[in-house]
This record gives structure tokens, sequence and C-alpha cells, in this order.
């Protein structure tokens, strides 16, 4: 068995760093935070011309037809260059589609998902916590639902927003749906847009499939986050190495102390085994259909909430100016406690993972 990545694979991570080197500055990453849109035409764009937000989409609708382990390896640079955008929405409304959609819906929305034209979207969440689909309770009647769905990653850019519905179905919103309105919500990850759906008998497009397409999109959902949490961890470890050797005190780089090498050590040491957590949720997600629920629950749990801690330390080792916003730690911590909170918390998913070997 071979547990390296393809030559292809280690392409796709190096053309996307540098994309994102080139196309993102610190100042830019700065100005896009200011803003608080979660959305940047222009670099959107920039991302479609390089095929981004195509890489799951089928090759017969136009897409890279990619598998989910390609898709997690994009994200994981994603998270390192906290990329501002509807990526991972507009990424779940692609699998919902490719995965739960009909022939009819796939031909109207998959090939413009693909090139970018169209932007994706998703609503799961809501009150009191809910994420799961069992426990949705938002209704169609009539092909109209009265409701809300909350924490949606939905924006003023987004065309179609694909939500959760009652009996564990998937619904598409269109953009301009009547009786549709969006409450703005501020998140602490300024760079994605986080919104309320309220709906008023809005007409709402159930996907066809009626079993197992929410499922894989809320274990994709899963995966991508901890792989964009992975990103930031390594962007965060990067970050602190680089202030320790350049910080001094008493004439000396504070990347010689003892007790720094250590919180450096233990930071590396608690990243790097994430990987092949990620690695093979991400595999499973398209070959083991059977482990997939408890890999993409492991890899949540365990990612996001660890990555926070390194963040925390990140922050602590860069001293007073590590709680400053001049101080560029902050966008990876908050991307990292971003991760963490959508979609539940670390404390739900390992409930999940009780529940799912029958404890």
């Amino acid at each position: 068995m071979h547990f390296g990545l393809t030559e292809e694979q280690d392409l796709l991570q190096e053309s996307l760093r540098r994309f994102t080197a080139e196309k993102l500055s610190a100042q830019h990453l700065r100005t896009r935070f200011d803003e608080g849109t979660g959305f940047d035409e222009d670099l959107w764009q920039r991302a479609a011309e390089v095929g981004l937000p195509g890489l799951i989409v089928p090759e017969d609708f136009g897409g890279a037809g990619l598998e989910m382990l390609d898709l997690a390896l994009a994200f994981e640079i994603l998270g390192d260059g906290a990329v501002p955008g509807p990526f991972l929405g507009h990424a779940l409304a692609t699998i919902a589609i490719s995965r739960g959609g009909s022939a009819a819906q796939k031909s109207k929305w998959l090939p413009r998902l693909a090139t970018g034209e169209v932007v994706g979207g998703c609503a799961f969440a809501e009150k009191r916590g809910v994420w799961e689909p069992g426990d949705w309770s938002l209704a169609l009647e009539d092909g109209r639902a009265c409701g809300s769905k909350r924490f949606g990653e939905v924006g003023p850019h987004t065309d179609v927003s694909v939500v959760g519905l009652a009996g564990g179905r998937l619904g598409l919103i269109e953009k301009n749906a009547a009786g549709l309105r969006l409450e703005t919500v501020d998140s602490v990850d300024r760079g994605r847009a986080l919104a309320h759906l309220h709906l008023e008998d809005t007409p709402v497009d159930l996907l066809a499939a009626d079993d197992g397409a929410a499922a894989d999109v809320m274990d994709a959902a899963r995966i991508l986050l901890a792989a964009d949490a992975f990103g930031a961890a390594w962007k965060l470890i990067r970050a602190t190495v680089d202030y320790a050797l350049a910080r001094e005190q008493f004439s000396t780089p504070i990347a010689q102390f003892q007790a720094v090498k250590h919180q450096l050590a233990k930071m590396a040491m608690e990243a790097e085994p994430m990987r092949g957590l990620i690695w093979y949720a991400a595999y499973a997600f398209d070959h083991r259909r059977d482990e997939v629920a408890r890999e993409a629950a492991t890899a949540k749990a365990h990612i996001t909430d660890r990555v926070v801690q390194i963040g925390r330390e990140a922050v602590s080792l860069h001293g007073g100016i590590g709680f400053t916003w001049e101080c560029d730690v902050h966008f990876w911590l908050k991307r990292a406690i971003h991760d963490r909170t959508w979609l539940g918390s670390p404390a739900a998913h390992r409930e999940r993972l009780a529940a799912l070997a029958d404890w």
C-alpha cells in the first residue's frame, strides 16, 4: 500500500500554494478582514481560472472529477493561506447536487458551479444547536418552506444554497427567491460569510435522492473543516518559529530558550499526526463507505480542537504583540475557531462517535 501522495496531488498543492502566495498578500488579507464580507470577487474569479471551484465536479459536467482526498489537500492550502471566500459552501453545494440531484438538477447547476460562474452555499443548522440531518425540522409544503436555517455559509454573492430539510432531505434555494431574507452574522472569521436564512413561503427545489446524500455532505464538511484547520495549524507553527528566531531577549533569539523550544516542538508533534486522520477519512469517503462516518467525525473532533490550542500557544509565544490586530497570527487562530465551531463542537462529534459505536 502506498501511503504518500501521487505526483499529481503534490503538483495540485504546489500550484495552489503558488496561487495563494501570488494573489493574497498579508495586506490584501487584512483588507478583506477589515471589510468582513467574506467574499472577494477578483480572488474568486482568479480561483476559477485555476479550476478550484470545479475540482470535485464530475468530468461529464465540466469539472476535474477528482476525489475527496484531492479536495481535502486543496483545503489544506486554503487554510494555510487563510484564503477568504465561499469555498466550503461551494464545495458542499457541489457534492450535494452531484450525489443527490436529479439529471435535470445536475445539468442545470454543475457546469456553472464547475466554472465558478455560479457560487454555491449551504445552510444546515437550526436553533438549539441542531446540525445533524436526523434533527432537521424545516418542512416543505407544496414545494415551499417557512422557517429558518442558521449560520449558513451564504452571503449576497451566493447564487444557489443547499439547505437541510425535515426527514434528512436536501433542497436548493436560489438567490432572490421569493420570501428569502438573509440576516448577516458577524463571524469571528471575517474571511468567510455567514448568515441566517429566513424563509417565508420560499420555493425550494427538493433534491431527488431521498437517502444518503445528506450524510455524504455532512461527512464531507467534517473532512474539509479538519483539512482547513490542519493547514492553519502549520501556518501558525511556521509563523511562530520565524518570530522566535527573529525576536531577541538579552541579545539572544528566544528560539534558543529551552522552554520556547519545548513549546514549538509540542505544537509540531501535535500537528503532524493529524495528516493521517485527514488523508484516511478523505480516502474512505470514496473507497470505504462503511468507515467514513467514523473517520470523518474523528478528524473533525480531534483536529479542530487541537488546532485551536496550537493557535493559542502561537499567540502566547508572540508575547504582547500576539494579542494585537497588527499581528497576523489572529487570522489563523480565528479560522481555527470557526472550523472548530461550525457543524458542531468537538464534544458533539465525540458523542456522535459514541453513538456510531453503540456505546
